[in-house]
């Protein structure tokens, strides 16, 4: 046995790794032994690939991903870029659930007032975008209400903030342009794969293009309450209308709606106006 070899639990020693993460490492390929013994199984390491252990261990203390740490270790260049998006976006979700229990904190939990409405059905644009999951949200909601406006004939407000669930802003919307104008559906249940629809209701003669596909949105019976604040915190209002739905034992058809009547980009957050409808089988 060559003398420069050492023994893997003296290695996970040295490089302050643990022997079943080694062994981990080697059956993924990530970090090979220099030898195995063909009659033990027992691997060994020289001291020269300690430093690309360590490297590892520091990595995985970064959330750096194994299949990532393994192109950082070949030398690919920006590997770690897509990893500090993923963190940044994750630390943004974090801000926005911070803020959420905040108000929770303050406010209590949600109890908003409930109303029984009728909507009459709308002709409307829609266009879809799948969300990996709840998290994927607002991602999701942007890139449907994006991919909507490209195609208005009229032009909509440029946008730079694509990590919140921010509708653009579009003219006329609201009730002081005669009405909504622009429309979120989403699952009752998120599920780990489901589709984000954004909705424009085509009024006077308004029409879009950039692939979106004209239907009827179905009127009908709702429970509806008014969120007031950031588009973030909408999960609470929608927390206090299922559940007013649920103690009145109404069968829930989906989508909730969200029916947004404030222009984000002349109004404050803590000022923004959203209707929040949720379709009723039965009047009570």
């Amino acid at each position: 046995m060559d003398d420069d070899l050492l023994p893997i639990g003296q290695f996970a020693r040295l490089t302050r790794l643990s022997v079943k993460q080694l062994r981990h490492y080697d059956e993924i390929g990530l970090l090979r032994p220099a030898c195995v013994d063909t009659a033990t199984g027992y691997r060994y390491y020289r001291a020269a690939q300690a430093r690309a252990a360590m490297s590892i261990g520091l990595l995985r203390s970064l959330d750096v991903p194994l299949p990532v740490v393994g192109q950082v270790l070949a030398g690919t260049e920006g590997a770690l870029e897509s990893v500090h998006d993923t963190l940044e976006a994750e630390l943004a979700r974090r801000r926005r659930t911070l803020a959420s229990l905040e108000r929770v904190i303050a406010d209590g939990l949600p109890a908003t007032q409930v109303r029984i409405v009728t909507e009459p059905a709308h002709r409307v644009a829609l266009v879809r975008e799948r969300a990996t999951g709840p998290a994927d949200i607002a991602r999701a909601t942007t890139a449907a209400m994006t991919r909507l406006t490209a195609g208005l004939l009229y032009e909509p407000a440029t946008r730079s903030d694509t990590d919140t669930h921010t509708p653009p802003a579009l003219p006329g919307r609201g009730a002081a342009g005669g009405g909504p104008h622009l429309i979120g559906l989403f699952p009752v249940d998120l599920t780990d794969d489901f589709d984000v629809t954004a909705a424009l209701v085509l009024a006077d003669g308004r029409h879009t293009g950039g692939g979106a596909q004209v239907d009827v949105l179905p009127g009908g019976t709702f429970a509806a309450a008014t969120h007031l604040g950031p588009y973030d915190q909408i999960s609470l209002t929608a927390h206090a209308v299922l559940a007013w739905c649920a103690e009145r034992r109404h069968p829930m058809r989906g989508p909730i709606r969200e029916v947004y009547v404030s222009d984000p980009a002349h109004t404050p957050p803590d000022q923004l106006i959203t209707h929040l409808m949720i379709p009723l089988e039965d009047e009570p």
